[in-house]
């Protein structure tokens, strides 16, 4: 199937499979933060009602996994990574994000592709909450990049000058993990 859609070596599913390290926290609404802080001019500390109360979009994207399966035509529900962008305003030397989950996990992100559109802090997949297998209540969405880049059961955003290999990336995953380039392994 010729779909310009569909990275190099990928294969469509209609399913979304789940994958993890093993350990699917359960995180309460309740109990969720999201911390935010490095090198930015507002470090930021929201609970659920916080985060909730930030501008929320629909947005439609395509998600990828270095496994060689996309998904075409998620509906996500958020906010988008501009809003918070805007909002914690990275500071000039600001280059990448590091995603932290409470399962441990960390991945790292140049803030160029964070900052696309299209990328959000979702909290709703297909107009239900994200599941607890798929990394709700909130994980963040670049479809820019392979989807181990979308740090599930995130609760820590550390904005960095400084690239900072993740989980995967000290593993041998390639450290940015474009799709369209098939950027799969270092």
């Amino acid at each position: 199937m010729n779909n310009t859609r569909l990275p190099p070596g990928q294969t469509l599913t209609a399913k979304w499979p789940v994958l993890d390290l093993g350990d699917q926290p359960n995180i309460t609404l309740k109990d969720w933060r999201l911390t935010v802080a490095g090198r930015v001019e507002t470090p930021i500390d929201w609970d659920w009602e916080t985060f909730l109360a930030q501008p929320q979009e629909t947005i439609s994207n395509d998600i990828h996994c270095v496994t060689r399966w996309s998904r075409l035509d998620n509906t996500w529900e958020g906010v988008t990574a501009r809003h918070l962008l805007s909002v914690i305003r990275p500071r000039t030397d600001a280059r990448f994000l590091i995603f932290h989950g409470h399962d441990g996990y960390t991945t790292n992100v140049p803030l160029e592709h964070f900052d696309r559109p299209g990328s959000l802090l979702a909290h709703t997949w297909e107009g239900q909450p994200i599941g607890r297998e798929h990394g709700g209540p909130v994980r963040p969405i670049i479809p820019s990049l392979y989807l181990w880049k979308s740090a599930k059961w995130m609760k820590h955003i550390t904005v960095t000058d400084q690239d900072v290999p993740g989980y995967w990336e000290t593993r041998g995953y390639h450290d940015v993990g474009d799709p369209w380039k098939e950027e799969r392994f270092g």
